[in-house]
């Protein structure tokens, strides 16, 4: 749960604890015993001015099974049961309503279970939890493939068949040929190689943020290059042996979109290169963000 939000404008600190228990300072043993009534949780501080609650709501929802009872995905019990912990009425009422949004969306068959409750004494938990995804990557990665947790969200956030296949009449054939046949665009004649305004590249089919121009670089390649992604846990690179060579592609997380691929050649502090392809993205200037719903991204210009 900390992953998603960790990389965005606003959030000051995520914080791994337990909370919604009787027992003071339970530890991580107590806790899994099922014996406390604590549930596992973040606790996260944020500028509202920078990224409002509502967003935070809209990214906790696409990170659990909201129907899940019992716990979420290989973790079962009541410690892991999914709630919002909210500190004031106004968080009360913005989180009733969101509630209340995904259930009528249709996106569930199953009635939402997720409680909405009051915040009431959170306790950090030990030092070897915090950062756990960063400690121990490996194993971090593995485990949360293995619980079914990314194959569900992909399934209940992605793109339907459905959508799918209409994006044949929706996208241009060079878009679509790059996202769903993984094509590529030729170099040096395409809408973004040497495009230097400011704001946020997203996927062209589902919108999903991915790069900013404040990390974009001339390569020299003729095409778009970035240093690093907009929001790490909104990519996936995967190897790629096509035409006889050895390559780290890159896909889009909810969309599966081919956006292009990752090398090792980019400038410090991270030493890579993503260079992806115009077609699979869409821009949207900085002086457009808050229109298009991208509010969150708008303090990243606010030097200019």
């Amino acid at each position: 749960m900390v992953t998603p939000f960790e990389e965005l404008p606003g959030i000051h600190s995520i914080v791994s604890g337990y909370t919604g228990g009787h027992t003071d300072s339970p530890t991580y043993e107590e806790v899994c015993s099922e014996t406390t009534g604590h549930a596992e949780a973040v606790q996260i501080t944020f500028d509202p001015a920078l990224f409002p609650y509502k967003k935070l709501l809209e990214l906790f929802w696409q990170q659990i099974d909201p129907t899940d009872e019992g716990g979420q995905f290989h973790d079962r019990g009541s410690s892991y049961r999914t709630a919002v912990f909210y500190h004031n009425e106004e968080q009360h009422q913005l989180a009733l309503q969101s509630k209340q949004e995904l259930e009528q969306s249709g996106r569930f068959d199953k009635p939402i279970a997720t409680e909405i409750v009051p915040a009431g004494t959170f306790y950090p938990a030990e030092e070897h939890h915090q950062n756990y995804h960063q400690k121990n990557p490996a194993h971090y990665k593995r485990y949360r493939s293995a619980s079914g947790r990314d194959a569900f969200i992909v399934n209940h956030w992605g793109i339907s068949d459905e959508e799918r296949t209409a994006l044949q009449g929706k996208l241009t054939p060079i878009q679509y040929r790059v996202t769903q046949q993984n094509g590529t665009e030729p170099p040096f004649s395409n809408e973004y190689w040497n495009h230097e305004a400011e704001g946020i590249y997203v996927d062209i089919v589902s919108g999903e943020p991915l790069f900013s121009s404040l990390d974009k670089f001339d390569a020299g390649c003729g095409w778009p290059s970035f240093s690093k992604p907009l929001r790490s846990n909104h990519v996936e690179n995967k190897l790629d042996t096509s035409h006889g060579m050895v390559r780290v592609e890159v896909r889009s997380k909810l969309a599966d979109s081919h956006l292009g691929h990752v090398f090792d050649d980019g400038p410090t502090p991270t030493g890579l290169r993503y260079c992806i392809n115009s077609a699979a993205l869409r821009f949207i200037p900085k002086e457009k963000l808050e229109q298009e719903g991208y509010g969150e991204f708008a303090s990243l210009f606010s030097h200019k």
